[in-house]
């Protein structure tokens, strides 16, 4: 495997260092101590520390902004509208959708897989007919169809993922082609374990050519790849806001607008509706349809500001080739470390972004997170959500350590260093 050498990968990394300090600035949990330490975060891919633009709006519309939206006529409302909106058009920019009809807002990417469950196997699937799952996905990409696929009759099919955790084109080719009827296809982007970028836009060209629909689960693709869903050409994409600087309970679904119109709505309450009458009811259009009751107006304005900085640190050409920086060192370091394995090392490094999945021979992942913690430094074990992905590497769970823009070459030195140390003291 092949290397960038070190001493040129710290270089690249200080280089870089003044821009990260100034991220760092942006995000006031990062300025703490935990068990008398100084706080190392390195569980970016559970949930991601809010930007400070974020806390401010947060505490501002609550203080000031707080009236229900597009229900009433006065100007609390008519403002906290406004912003829910200014929400959903940076939702719209970010994933580069056609209109914000197509932008629906959820409670996080599980309530949005969930609705996309729920109504498309209703709408689109007969008894008989199939969903493909990738092997890779969190359960929250799992369970829902489980769930749909047994109240309809239809069934589940599973895409395996070679030994490197990557999805072979190949396979599901083939698989496509041997069973016609499958309907959907489902597929992260980017895994929460593995840290491997799926090739999307292929995996939708040869479903597309099947008549199979595509969804696709963002909430790490969003934080490490570009996204544009005109260019990926997918049916559906959904992501949460708090895997990308904004706060919990609020997510994002994209999904193509005449597919959309053609499901059924998944929740009925106020404001998804046009009429009401115990005779009949019909509904709001989009993206209301799909909007019941009184939303996280709150969350959904705060994915401005995150989602802004998103943007610039995504475009940023210095902040990428520090998160490859990081990358490259974390991977010579970890190789380095007897006993212990990489899960999810894809052919091509450039597919790997900073999440790394690891198990150590005789030693169980949460006796090293729970020292690690007492050292002030926050990591990820056991299961991640997605167990059948876990169990092909580790029968016990796996540690997770993931980065962020604003995590410094320094911490990441720090938690190899600690992790040695730790490693000993369990051996």
């Amino acid at each position: 495997m092949l290397f960038r050498s070190k001493t040129k990968v710290c270089l690249v990394l200080l280089q870089v260092m003044d821009i990260i300090n100034q991220i760092r600035e942006q995000f006031p949990a990062l300025h703490q101590q935990v068990w008398g330490k100084p706080l190392i975060y390195l569980d970016n891919a559970a949930t991601a520390q809010k930007h400070r633009k974020v806390l401010e709006l947060q505490q501002r519309m609550s203080s000031y902004t707080n009236a229900n939206i597009h229900r009433a006529l006065h100007k609390l409302s008519a403002d906290a509208t406004e912003l829910y909106e200014e929400g959903r058009e940076a939702a719209r920019s970010f994933l580069g959708a056609e209109s914000r009809e197509e932008i629906i807002f959820t409670s996080g990417a599980t309530a949005a897989l969930n609705l996309i469950a729920s109504s498309l196997v209703r709408s689109h699937l007969n008894p008989g007919d199939k969903v493909l799952i990738c092997e890779a996905e969190h359960h929250s990409n799992i369970v829902p169809w489980q769930l749909a696929c047994e109240a309809s009759g239809t069934s589940i099919e599973v895409l395996p993922v070679e030994e490197s955790g990557e999805i072979s084109l190949k396979r599901l080719k083939a698989l496509l082609e041997a069973d016609d009827r499958i309907r959907i296809l489902t597929v992260n982007h980017i895994s929460n374990v593995l840290g491997i970028i799926n090739p999307v836009a292929e995996i939708v060209r040869i479903a597309h050519s099947k008549g199979v629909l595509v969804v696709i689960d963002g909430a790490q693709g969003v934080v490490h790849d570009r996204v544009s869903v005109r260019e990926l050409d997918c049916d559906f994409y959904v992501f949460s806001g708090h895997k990308i600087y904004a706060p919990t309970g609020i997510g994002v679904l994209y999904g193509r607008r005449s597919i959309l119109e053609s499901m059924p709505p998944y929740m009925g309450g106020g404001d998804m509706v046009d009429r009401v009458s115990f005779s009949r009811t019909t509904y709001a259009p989009l993206p209301l349809k799909f909007e019941a009751g009184t939303p996280n107006f709150v969350a959904a304005a705060s994915l401005k500001p995150a989602l802004e900085f998103a943007a610039s640190v995504r475009d940023d050409v210095r902040v990428q080739e520090y998160e490859k920086g990081i990358v490259t060192n974390m991977l010579q370091e970890l190789q380095q470390i007897e006993g212990l394995k990489i899960c999810g090392l894809p052919k091509d490094l450039s597919l790997k972004v900073p999440i790394f999945s690891i198990d150590i021979e005789g030693i169980h992942p949460s006796d090293v997170a729970q020292m690690l913690d007492k050292m002030g430094i926050a990591v990820r074990s056991g299961l991640m959500c997605a167990e059948p992905l876990v169990n092909l590497y580790s029968d016990r769970g796996l540690l997770r350590v993931s980065f962020a823009p604003y995590n410094t070459l320094a911490e990441a030195e720090t938690f190899i260093s600690k992790l040695k140390l730790v490693i000993n003291m369990l051996k």
